[in-house]
């Protein structure tokens, strides 16, 4: 096959792992009534007037699987993070005890355990057409280089490879997506 080729198949496949790691990084995001660190990843601390992920200004770990504990590294910033905690409207009530934040994760019920399954299908979704977009622009730079002199052939075997990859990675999103829906389901 074109070395052309190979190097287009190779670009589709680091960016439909991007697009699968997108697709996980967006399900972390969504809550599945266990406490977890990375749910807080979205949230910025005013830092002396630079916003700044509250990872890089606090410890945060979970002690149970209901409770979310940060701790700042600096006692004067505990304002701060309460408040960059409640505008981030992650739906978490924070507790300050001058010490240390504590947020509890309340249980969810069946009725918002269904609306998060069908926001991971819908997230799910979006991922395979980011998925299905790059093949599709693969495709055609496939269709260029046939036309700019690559044996019809090699095209073919191409097209026939970058839809492989396609499957591949589409299947990896739907385990993403089962595990998350198993996560959220389990009581």
């Amino acid at each position: 096959m074109d070395d052309r080729l190979k190097i287009l198949i190779e670009e589709a496949k680091d960016t439909m792992s991007k697009a699968v790691d997108h697709v996980e990084s967006e399900l972390t995001k969504i809550r599945a009534g266990k406490a977890n660190p990375q749910m807080l990843d979205s949230v910025h601390v005013d830092y002396y007037g630079t916003p700044t992920p509250i990872a890089q200004v606090a410890n945060v770990n979970t002690p149970d699987a209901r409770t979310i504990v940060v701790q700042p590294w600096e006692k004067n910033l505990i304002t701060a993070i309460e408040k960059a905690i409640t505008d981030a409207n992650l739906g978490l009530n924070p507790q300050n005890d001058g010490i240390v934040i504590r947020l509890s994760i309340p249980p969810l019920t069946e009725e918002r355990r269904k609306d998060l399954v069908k926001r991971v299908k819908a997230e799910g979704e979006a991922g395979k057409v980011a998925i299905r977009n790059i093949r599709k622009d693969v495709n055609e730079k496939i269709k260029k280089q046939q036309k700019e002199g690559v044996a019809e052939d090699d095209a073919k075997t191409a097209a026939a490879e970058v839809q492989k990859v396609t499957d591949s990675y589409i299947v990896k999103v739907d385990k993403h997506i089962e595990v998350k829906e198993k996560d959220i389901m389990t009581v």
